[in-house]
């Protein structure tokens, strides 16, 4: 969600007391020798009571003081050992409330949670810490990890409530606020409020562009704003299908269409790539080349249109691999860019990785038109499933 990954582990929060309750029966038997009569006596119930005992979940760290824990959690996270440091910390947290370090150690508890995907103990610390309303300093970084955590947790309306209220703070940097926003729109969006999603992202790049000093604000954000804008025409690009059995007009209508929603996403990822953040230049990048990659792909497996005869169906396919020649340069300029400047500023991410791979395919797919190789021949079934 955010740039900087933080999250809490249960470290057996309380232990617990046992108590031990033994019931000891006994029976005697009295009378006089020889005789067959016997007097009972009512058995004797005699309890046996233990002292109250504590058991600690981790004996071993039950020894330290509160220094010592501190210490070794802050050896444990620079060392990248996040379970470990979890474990210090939440022990820290747990067992020496009045510890001077406690605050430091639960968000640093909940840091050690996140980078280990420990988003529900994530949220558990921060919680405890955050203030999105009138915090600052550590309790409003966590509010904001907190409501990363519930994007991870798929919590995505607590999410944006919460980031909602942390965007209209005006006593928080401007910085602040824009993130607030944006995050909010991806929320909004992995909820499937598309409307609520692009208007809030809009506004977040609305706040940023007004900005007589754009270096207030974290280049990240509005890079991902614009991403996400992209998204957007990227998700209503995929919903329109390509059917020839509808008619070659409605199949014009259709393409030039999904052209137009391609031209639009695209635009908003060219803007996120000018604004300069390396991560998501390289992801813009990459999704742009990727639409006209699926793009080939629908044209090349789409049969003509019913109505065509013979030879209109010949004259319609050499039509098409025209299109799907430029379709593909594009598509390999777009990826070559983006290695140069995934290369140029160091970033290694996903998307790079997939960029390349999509690259020498596009390529391969590229040099075996030019050898006048036959394009796929379209599916058997339009029932089929695809893969």
């Amino acid at each position: 969600m955010t740039r900087n990954e933080r999250t809490y582990m249960s470290v057996s929060r309380w232990g617990w007391v046992l108590a031990l309750g033994l019931g000891v029966a006994g029976c005697r038997t009295t009378g006089a020798a020889g005789s067959s009569d016997t007097a009972q006596v009512a058995p004797a119930k005699q309890e046996i009571e233990f002292d109250a005992v504590t058991v600690t979940a981790d004996l071993e760290l039950d020894k330290l003081n509160d220094e010592e824990l501190f210490a070794g959690g802050t050896s444990a996270f620079a060392a990248n050992d996040f379970k470990q440091a979890a474990r210090f910390f939440g022990r820290l947290v747990d067992f020496h409330p009045k510890s001077q370090h406690r605050r430091a150690a639960l968000y640093n508890a909940g840091l050690a949670h996140q980078r280990l995907k420990e988003w529900e103990e994530a949220w558990l610390r921060f919680s405890e810490l955050a203030d999105a309303k009138a915090g600052q300093g550590d309790a409003l970084d966590a509010a904001f990890r907190v409501a990363e955590t519930q994007y991870h947790l798929e919590r995505y309306d607590e999410a944006v409530a919460l980031l909602s209220t942390l965007a209209t703070r005006e006593d928080i940097p401007v910085n602040r606020r824009i993130e607030a926003r944006v995050q909010q729109g991806v929320c909004e969006l992995e909820a499937g409020r598309t409307d609520a999603a692009e208007a809030t992202l809009r506004k977040a790049l609305s706040a940023y562009e007004a900005l007589s000093d754009k270096d207030e604000v974290d280049d990240y954000f509005p890079a991902q704003a614009h991403f996400f804008v992209g998204e957007l025409y990227r998700l209503d690009y995929e919903d329109v299908k390509l059917d020839p059995a509808k008619g070659a007009d409605k199949l014009a209508e259709d393409l030039n269409y999904k052209a137009e929603l391609l031209l639009s996403s695209q635009g908003h990822y060219l803007r996120s790539i000018r604004v300069g953040n390396g991560y998501w230049a390289t992801a813009s990048g990459s999704r742009i080349g990727a639409m006209y990659e699926d793009l080939y792909a629908q044209m090349v497996s789409s049969p003509a249109p019913a109505e065509l005869n013979a030879e209109e169906a010949v004259v319609y396919r050499q039509e098409l691999r025209k299109k799907i020649r430029v379709l593909l340069t594009k598509s390999i300029n777009i990826y070559e860019r983006t290695l140069e400047t995934a290369e140029r500023i160091g970033s290694q991410s996903s998307f790079v990785d997939r960029t390349r791979e999509s690259l020498a395919k596009v390529k391969a797919l590229l040099l075996a038109d030019a050898e006048g190789e036959p394009l796929p021949e379209p599916p058997a079934s339009k029932d089929e499933p695809h893969t």
